[in-house]
């Protein structure tokens, strides 16, 4: 197996590896490598701008057997962007599409006045299991791709949690850009700070938003996630995005929620 998420065919189609398997079908991938590869896409439309925000409509089960991805530009201001992005099932249906916002960024003299958060130290985390290993059919998926270090105190149980994690790339001998490395990590808010276990309640995201006011810096991310679920089975994850220097952004998730047997 590849230590990459994907392969590229020389036609341009990509193929899943075991690491790219999401929890719920053998068959699909987990939301956040090929969320990664729409970053790239409209990323490449745009070279001289800066990627700050995607939002991806997950629209069907991403197969992980093959797919394309398509770009193009929808707003191309000097300052301000505008992309869109598909991936198209070998059936020709469009299984996922994001919206891109890009900005072109200035040099200023002197640093602008900004909120100093506290996030956790790296060198003092302790390296543990990802959240969720469990999956329903039992075979090489997502968290195999993972390592994971929790802050002291913290740990893989459900409820509000924070996490640093590394990934493998999405591509064997090409280094993703710091939006594209952080995507798988921004798409586990949900399984991060689930209330429930897995065997009682499951939680889908049909969609998932990224912002990011600053370029993540390294291979370890980290991601301090809730999860609010209501009792109509809708909820949102919310997660801080940040790195070793502090914060990054956010990233958030329309949560449909299944408890078992309902």
């Amino acid at each position: 197996m590849s230590d990459a998420y994907f392969t590229q065919t020389d036609e341009g189609r990509f193929v899943g590896t075991d690491f790219a398997r999401g929890p719920w079908s053998v068959d699909a991938c987990h939301g956040g490598p090929p969320a990664g590869l729409l970053a790239r896409a409209v990323e490449g439309l745009f070279p001289e701008h800066r990627l700050v925000r995607l939002t991806v409509d997950l629209d069907r089960p991403i197969p992980i057997a093959g797919f394309h991805v398509e770009a193009e530009i929808v707003k191309a201001g000097r300052s301000v962007g505008a992309s869109a992005a598909r991936i198209v099932g070998d059936d020709g249906q469009v299984c996922a599409r994001a919206a891109g916002l890009h900005l072109a960024a200035a040099a200023v003299g002197e640093p602008l006045p900004t909120v100093d958060l506290t996030t956790p130290d790296l060198s003092a985390a302790q390296p543990g299991d990802f959240p969720v290993r469990r999956t329903t059919h039992g075979l090489t998926a997502f968290a195999a791709s993972t390592e994971v270090r929790y802050p002291p105190g913290q740990d893989g149980e459900p409820g509000p949690t924070t996490m640093w994690m590394r990934t493998v790339p999405l591509l064997a001998g090409e280094t993703p850009s710091p939006f594209q490395r952080i995507c798988p990590l921004a798409d586990c808010g949900n399984a991060l700070s689930r209330n429930a276990d897995l065997r009682e309640v499951s939680f889908v995201n049909p969609d998932l938003t990224i912002l990011l006011h600053r370029e993540p810096d390294g291979e370890w991310l980290g991601s301090q996630a809730s999860s609010h679920w209501q009792s109509d089975c809708i909820g949102l994850a919310d997660a801080l995005l940040f790195d070793h220097r502090g914060p990054v952004g956010r990233a958030c998730q329309t949560l449909l929620l299944r408890p078992a047997g309902g």
